[in-house]
């Protein structure tokens, strides 16, 4: 699909809140993100759905394949390898004594409400 065809099934089929920019990224490496055209843009919004560490990091993938052929996701409801060295980690690097762990910004300042 053209870059024309994908923003005509958007426009179809998803419901805008906002206003999008008028290419169609494809791939991304490091700080760079692509169009279909092949035309690279330097990546400012990274931080947004939480991609702060670039694209196709060798490294990441790798964690990502190796995490994935294990487990993919599971609720909070379940106690998991990677969230207890992970909580361990951040304790140990910060001022905290514990970590809670959340899916949104929402129910982190829900979080921090009612911890308050």
């Amino acid at each position: 699909m053209d870059a024309e065809q994908i923003k005509a099934l958007d426009e179809q089929y998803v419901l805008h809140t906002y206003g999008r920019a008028p290419f169609v990224l494809e791939r991304g490496e490091g700080v760079y993100v692509y169009d279909t055209e092949a035309k690279a843009y330097l990546d400012f919004v990274s931080g947004i759905a939480v991609n702060a560490l670039g694209h196709c990091d060798k490294d990441v993938v790798a964690a990502i394949i190796d995490q994935a052929g294990r487990l993919d996701h599971v609720s909070n409801l379940y106690h998991t390898i990677p969230q207890a060295q992970l909580a361990q980690m951040l304790v140990e690097a910060s001022f905290a004594d514990k970590v809670y762990f959340c899916n949104s910004g929402g129910e982190s300042v829900e979080a921090a409400i009612k911890f308050s």
